[in-house]
């Protein structure tokens, strides 16, 4: 006999086959420039210099204008991100321009340029969700990211977004990996002693740079205690919770974060990055086969409802990989953004670890 667990995703496998068909879209991610003042190793997006070609003002008003015309905003969510969204010059332009067409949105960002006074004018923009990378302590948070004094930033950056009093959700994010998985327990209680909503602990992903650093990716032991660690403290109460990675099979699914597995990528979620390609999650591979169009030359309407296919699919059908698994049905092959498009499997697999 089935479990409830086993149940309930049965029936989020048989919605997510109707969303193949008829896709949502609830989040727009807008990646409003590449420009960063950090060096994050793990930074999925290689972020740092500005390159040339990336989106204008006028652009980003003429996309506003045709997705409010196309879509019922009411439904969707703005997620501005980098880069560093907030080292565009325009950047109170463009967010100012979507609250005025009545957008919900959110950002996510380093913190080290939220003074109060970007604080208040985030906030006067109607920004409503924010969520602040902290990853270690302020030595190890400092070298991963490349910008010496980046955590005390942010820190104060975090203590003003609090202080403004205007958001519905302040939100901490930290990337686990084998070199600060030790500095858990002491980021817990800086994190027990801020007046967050949540924060939001993920593994590094071998994606973008840091596919440079393989001695950091996480170990089959790091994965357990990561995800023990959050599983405690969930069950204690606090606001901690795991990110749409990754399938955890049938033990952890429900556990770790308030909703069973599902990858949003092209069905909930799409993408328009800093020189207009679209796209779906911002961190899957930007190779000609996951860019799906360019802003510039398509609309994005047209490109959502008549394209996305390689998005609209079980990956674990046609993987040799996957092939006979009886996880499958739940997994779906896991995520895109952690998809090996050229060996069709996926880079992480919890089974046999977890499950």
């Amino acid at each position: 006999m089935k479990t409830v667990k086993e149940r309930a995703m049965d029936r989020l496998a048989d919605y997510v086959r109707g969303l193949y068909r008829e896709p949502k879209l609830r989040q727009l991610f807008l990646e409003l420039t590449l420009q960063c003042n950090e060096h994050c190793f793990h930074c999925g997006s290689s972020a740092g210099s500005a390159p040339c070609g990336q989106l204008s003002l006028d652009e980003y008003r003429r996309i506003l204008d045709e997705v409010k015309e196309d879509f019922d905003i009411r439904k969707l969510q703005l997620c501005i991100t980098g880069g560093e969204p907030l080292l565009r010059p325009d950047f109170f332009e463009i967010m100012g321009y979507a609250h005025d067409l009545g957008y919900r949105w959110g950002m996510t960002s380093n913190g080290t340029l939220i003074t109060k006074e970007v604080a208040h004018r985030l906030a006067e923009c109607g920004m409503k969700t924010v969520s602040i990378s902290i990853d270690g302590l302020p030595e190890t948070h400092d070298r991963l990211r490349g910008f010496p004094g980046g955590y005390e930033f942010a820190m104060r950056g975090i203590q003003n977004l609090i202080d403004e009093k205007a958001f519905l959700n302040v939100q901490v994010t930290t990337v686990v990996n084998h070199g600060n998985i030790g500095e858990l327990d002491a980021l817990f209680e800086i994190m027990d002693g801020l007046d967050i909503d949540s924060w939001r602990v993920i593994n590094l992903e071998p994606i973008g740079r840091a596919l440079l650093r393989p001695e950091l990716m996480c170990t089959p032991e790091d994965y357990r205690r990561l995800f023990s660690f959050i599983r405690e403290k969930r069950e204690a109460g606090y606001p901690v919770e795991y990110g749409c990675s990754h399938y955890l099979g049938e033990e952890l699914e429900g556990e770790l974060r308030d909703w069973f597995w599902l990858c949003n990528a092209g069905i909930y979620t799409a993408s328009i990055m800093s020189n207009g390609d679209i796209g779906a999650c911002l961190d899957i591979e930007r190779r000609p086969e996951t860019i799906q169009g360019n802003i510039r030359r398509d609309r994005f309407r047209d490109v959502w409802e008549n394209r996305f296919e390689l998005f609209r699919r079980d990956l674990s059908e046609g993987s040799a990989y996957c092939a006979g698994c009886s996880h499958a049905g739940h997994c779906r092959g896991g995520a895109h953004h952690s998809w090996n498009y050229d060996k069709n499997e996926p880079m992480i697999c919890f089974k046999g670890l977890l499950f």
